[in-house]
């Protein structure tokens, strides 16, 4: 189930038949509350969230969704007319997987959506059908992928979705420098096609919230990141 925020009806009825045409199943809601009140009756799969909205503006319900540990880890992807670097900036640092700029081409909306829900069923090392990840344990940090739970000194940290798999990926690499161009194809699936500024903006949100375990994750200037964790 995709659930779809978007005030504008004909934007919202051409995205719902679009999506379902392609046999997704699709929610969608005019106003905020009505987003809220099926939520909490049924978790989606994905949602798709325009910023500028009556009630509520899509910026605030996005952080209010990653600051919840239920939905902390609940794909999202941004649509707005919004297309400045700050804009798309703004978002991705509030918490948004993805970020697409009205107008959109459908195919591509598809092909984004596809994306984020394979990356999501596959994991950050795209192994589909092999058996569930160990937990990873480094110095204070603890990451168990099978429960998507993150501890530093036994203290629960909400992480989004694209964050978990960024440091589930870096762990499973431990002393390993993972280039730019290899952490946006096993994350994002979608290489090149990204902003520069969306694996900078999520590494430093990671880091942040992480607190000291933040320092593990090392920048290699010029290639990519490496994970350099205390003994586990």
């Amino acid at each position: 189930m995709i659930y779809l925020v978007e005030d504008d009806d004909s934007i919202r009825k051409l995205v719902s038949y679009a999506l379902k045409s392609q046999g997704f199943e699709v929610c969608g809601f005019a106003l905020p509350h009505l987003f809220r009140e099926a939520l909490a009756r049924q978790m989606p799969e994905l949602v798709l969230l325009d910023i500028m909205l009556p009630e509520e503006n899509g910026i605030s319900i996005l952080k209010s969704l990653r600051q919840d540990p239920q939905t902390a880890s609940l794909p999202i992807i941004m649509l707005t007319a919004k297309n400045t670097e700050y804009d798309r900036v703004e978002g991705l640092d509030a918490g948004a997987d993805d970020y697409i700029s009205k107008p959109f081409g459908m195919m591509e909306l598809i092909a984004r959506i596809r994306a984020v829900l394979r990356r999501r069923e596959a994991g950050p090392a795209g192994r589909a059908g092999e058996s569930s990840p160990s937990d990873l344990r480094f110095g204070i940090l603890s990451v168990s992928p099978l429960r998507h739970e993150v501890l530093v000194n036994d203290r629960q940290i909400p992480l989004t979705y694209k964050e978990f798999l960024l440091l589930q990926l870096l762990m499973e690499n431990r002393d390993r420098v993972m280039t730019r161009e290899v952490l946006l194809d096993r994350v994002w699936g979608l290489g090149a096609e990204r902003e520069n500024r969306t694996l900078d903006v999520h590494i430093r949100t990671l880091r942040q919230k992480l607190g000291e375990a933040g320092a593990y994750i090392q920048t290699v200037r010029g290639v990519g990141y490496r994970f350099c964790g205390g003994e586990p």
